[in-house]
């Protein structure tokens, strides 16, 4: 097979930060039977490992956590990156530093804890705090959608920190990402074609990039039951 669909998590095949359906599950079974299927999300591995199940790494042909910096095939280890090695400790505690003056600045309806999440690939910054409740996350990404306090944030964070080639998206409900999902190509080279389904595909969210890619094929999703439409339509066409 020389076609490759690739799939965000959340949003595009479950709920922000809950687990994947049971739906969802029999339709990716179904679904690499003509395509080779693979997922690319912005947590690292144990988080999506607790949305799309334990068979996680054997249930997709590829895992691309933390944006492709951890990557397996196969079910097999492919690659990683360091996030510490590639800037640098100086650089490092300067953007740490840099991120928490600016989140004790703000004045938003609610803070936690855990504003900022460092994974081996990459670094999720919260403004609200990953520490909050569901029902927090859910009014913070209502309060954000009109008050951009994270479009404002990667803003600050791109003219602060141009010279060290960061990407800065944001994604999920109530963070974003330092380095995009186009890092993941690298590893899929063999394929002619490869689609790409996500649901934060506008400029400024964690699927842009991937989504206009001259690499892939961009499809834009606003549920897990639409991605099993489109890609009904798509590949196993009646």
């Amino acid at each position: 097979m020389s076609t490759l669909a690739l799939f965000d998590v959340d949003g595009t095949l479950t709920a922000p930060r809950k687990r994947v359906a049971p739906e969802m599950v029999k339709f990716m079974e179904e679904l690499r039977k003509h395509v080779k299927v693979g997922i690319v999300g912005g947590s690292d591995l144990p988080k999506i490992t607790e949305q799309l199940g334990d068979s996680v790494l054997t249930a997709y042909d590829y895992v691309f956590a933390e944006n492709g910096l951890y990557a397996t095939k196969g079910g097999e280890f492919l690659a990683k990156q360091s996030f510490k090695e590639f800037l640098g400790e100086d650089n490092l505690q300067e953007f740490l530093n840099f991120c928490l003056h600016y989140i004790a600045d703000l004045k938003i309806p609610v803070k936690r804890g855990t504003f900022i999440e460092f994974r081996n690939g990459m670094l999720n910054v919260s403004p609200i705090g990953r520490n909050c409740s569901q029902e927090e996350r859910d009014e913070f990404e209502r309060y954000d959608k009109t008050a951009g306090v994270r479009t404002a944030f990667v803003s600050a964070l791109r003219e602060k920190f141009a010279h060290l080639g960061l990407t800065f998206s944001i994604g999920g409900q109530i963070s974003f990402d330092g380095w995009d999902k186009t890092y993941c190509l690298q590893f899929v080279k063999e394929f002619e074609t490869i689609h790409f389904f996500g649901d934060k595909t506008y400029e400024g969210g964690n699927d842009f990039e991937i989504f206009s890619s001259e690499r892939t094929v961009g499809h834009t999703v606003i549920s897990p039951e639409e991605t099993i439409a489109q890609c009904t339509e798509l590949f196993m066409p009646k």
